[in-house]
């Protein structure tokens, strides 16, 4: 089976960062763009976030408009696309929303940590914990996802994750909004962490759409594309 499309979706500073140092969430996007990424959610058949994301930050992961969910209903897909959430280490509290809201659930976890984890999630609705040997490959989660007839893959993070599919080059597409923020704090999260990407750093991604969003600039790259490589269709008010 085909690896699902792989979209990578992020908000950052103007500094590279994904959040402060505070305790409390430091919201990078504005209303329009929020609704934009629900748009984008909506049109994915999976969500996928690291461990670390939903410890963090305690996302339920879900296509907030009743429009966009009906639509989805109305063509015989789920009501929301399935959560995936990658952990090593299996340290994830089953009281976090992620698991109480929306429908089916696919944790990633090592052959180790499976056992406690699918113990600790019995009772929560629509979980499957898969274990992938001594660590998670990303290669073998996408070739399962695809086995599932995930076509459409939406990564939301955070900084780990968004790193490791950029550096095996295993993202199709790139969503950076970046934020009219500076956030400056040397502990506060960044959007990626040194690595080997591809090609090193003369190789210069292709970019397929630059528009405003409010006052966030979205940015839309071709990860595995050169600017050389024919042009692909951007989305409405891009130039």
């Amino acid at each position: 089976m085909p690896r699902p499309h792989v979209l990578l979706s992020a908000a950052v500073s103007i500094d590279g960062h994904l959040d402060d140092a505070s305790p409390d969430r430091l919201l990078l996007s504005n209303a329009a763009d929020f609704d934009r990424v629900d748009a984008l959610r909506a049109g994915s058949d999976a969500i996928l976030v690291g461990g670390g994301t939903l410890r963090a930050d305690n996302p339920r992961l879900l296509v907030n408009s009743p429009a966009r969910r009906a639509e989805r209903l109305a063509a015989g897909r789920p009501e929301h696309p399935l959560k995936v959430t990658l952990s090593a280490s299996g340290r994830l509290d089953p009281e976090l929303r992620f698991w109480h809201t929306g429908g089916a659930k696919l944790v990633c976890t090592t052959d180790a940590a499976a056992p406690a984890l699918r113990a600790a999630l019995a009772d929560a609705p629509g979980t499957e914990v898969l274990g992938f040997g001594p660590t998670v490959p990303l290669g073998a989660v996408l070739d399962e996802l695809g086995a599932r007839g995930i076509g459409r893959l939406m990564v939301e993070g955070g900084g780990g994750v968004h790193t490791r599919f950029l550096a095996e080059g295993l993202a199709d597409e790139l969503h950076l909004a970046v934020a009219p923020l500076l956030v400056g704090q040397a502990d506060a999260p960044r959007f990626l962490s040194p690595a080997a990407y591809p090609g090193g750093p003369t190789r210069r991604m292709r970019l397929l759409g630059a528009r405003t969003v409010g006052d966030v600039v979205l940015l839309r790259y071709a990860p595995k594309e050169s600017p050389d490589e024919p042009e692909q269709p951007g989305e409405p008010g891009e130039r």
